[in-house]
């Protein structure tokens, strides 16, 4: 899915490089043949994360540099997460040649949520849409929807037959790997449902045989094969794993990529998710098996559905030190359906030729794979970054999770970031764990 998302950036790309090319064209001969201007727009949103406490403001900038006078409409929709439109207004506009001008628009006041906001421009020589989210007071956002009575008890279960399987675990050094100063190893052991897993650990070659370290634990997106990462940090081991189905652990489970995410859906104690939960808390295992390994530090993180999994692992397992999730998927499902295309468009699709199967009974079992379910046992300190214009983890979604976790937690949200993070929020990670963990 990831590598789907990047590739349809690079389409968009493409496009956008096409019908700038042919705007280019169309204002040449607008100016007698010859690139003598054009006109560029920009919106600036009142806040520096997109968030409000009342009323959302925006001004929106336009420049004209052809030398021919604009004229013409600017106008702005606002709709719900689900596109549902709710406000929408429109003014005339006339820029001179090669002129500037800005028009302020205050949104009339909204109840509590995200919402998107489309600003179109139409003048004599130019077209264009430029796109933005907002949110008002997102720390009241809650879900409708309660956790299943039996989640706990669920999830006890699942973590009470993982203690029943010998883990087996198996380091081998691969020096061809390696570089100065840093080791890495190939990581085996045995999780729920006897599976092998597989992952790579890296750590300092530190001379001192009584050096213990802190231990990064990165979790996976969807089918994304991971590597060694090795780092530049002389005291942090970090610890990367392929979960069930993905990359070096596909042995048992090896379904085609679109499949894996409704891998046994219809039934909740065998849905894929329940292993790979799993074997993550059997991560978890590994490092307290290592004596070079900090039992006491150890930071869980991960992006999309690595986000999903990291809260879904502080949630249940209390040795995680610190949770940093970023984007993470499967948020709120129920409040998913008529907001995001994927998964649940995936999820529909299989219902139709699975006899007996019906979409309520598939969300219904999501309940117990629900982020925000988790999020409501987390002990630790949490760090969770968002995009406002995520199409995978629309805002409101990721706040019903935001808001369940009980202890310290901090939000960074990017106003105009789609399903990722800045490099801010990876600054901050590091800064975090290095404070937390003593490291200098």
């Amino acid at each position: 899915m990831v590598e789907n998302f990047k590739l349809l950036r690079y389409f968009i790309f493409g496009l956008f490089l096409l019908i700038n090319y042919n705007k280019t064209l169309a204002q040449s001969k607008a100016n007698g043949g010859g690139v003598q201007g054009e006109v560029i727009t920009s919106v600036i949103t009142h806040s520096s994360d997109g968030i409000f406490n009342s009323s959302a403001s925006f001004t929106f900038e336009v420049k004209n540099t052809l030398k021919k006078r604009q004229s013409g409409k600017l106008s702005y929709i606002v709709t719900d997460e689900s596109n549902k439109k709710l406000l929408t207004d429109s003014i005339q506009i006339k820029i001179g040649a090669r002129g500037s001008d800005s028009y302020n628009f205050d949104l009339p006041k909204l109840k509590t949520g995200f919402y998107k906001i489309n600003f179109m421009i139409n003048v004599s020589d130019y077209d264009d849409t430029t796109r933005r989210a907002f949110g008002i007071r997102p720390e009241d956002i809650f879900s409708s929807h309660p956790k299943p009575n039996d989640f706990d008890s669920f999830w006890q279960t699942a973590k009470d037959e993982l203690a029943k399987v010998k883990p087996e675990f198996k380091m081998t050094e691969k020096p061809e790997l390696e570089k100065p100063n840093r080791k890495v190893y190939l990581v085996e052991m045995k999780s729920l449902d006897n599976i092998t897993i597989r992952g790579w650990l890296t750590e300092p070659d530190s001379k001192s045989k009584n050096k213990k370290f802190p231990v990064l634990l990165g979790l996976p997106g969807y089918q994304v094969t991971i590597s060694p990462m090795l780092g530049e940090d002389d005291d942090l081991a970090i610890f990367t794993i392929d979960v069930r189905g993905q990359g070096l652990s596909r042995d048992v489970i090896s379904p085609r990529k679109d499949d894996f995410i409704i891998y046994n859906i219809e039934d909740r104690n065998k849905y894929v998710m329940r292993g790979v939960i799993m074997d993550c808390i059997r991560c978890i295992d590994f490092i307290y098996s290592r004596p070079e390994l900090r039992h006491d530090n150890i930071i869980v993180s991960g992006g999309s559905m690595g986000g999903f999994l990291t809260i879904a692992t502080a949630g249940l397992d209390n040795r995680v030190t610190l949770c940093s999730t970023q984007n993470p998927i499967m948020s709120d499902i129920y409040n998913l359906d008529g907001a995001v295309e994927w998964p649940l468009n995936t999820m529909k699709k299989f219902v139709k030729i699975k006899p007996g199967l019906t979409f309520k009974k598939v969300l219904d079992n999501l309940q117990y794979y629900d982020c925000k379910n988790f999020a409501t046992t987390i002990k630790c300190p949490v760090l969770m970054g968002i995009g406002l214009l995520d199409p995978y983890v629309p805002p409101n979604n990721a706040y019903a999770v935001y808001n369940n976790i009980p202890g310290k937690k901090k939000m960074m949200a990017f106003k105009d970031l789609a399903h990722e993070v800045s490099i801010k929020y990876k600054e901050y990670e590091a800064l975090w764990m290095n404070d937390t963990f003593g490291l200098f």
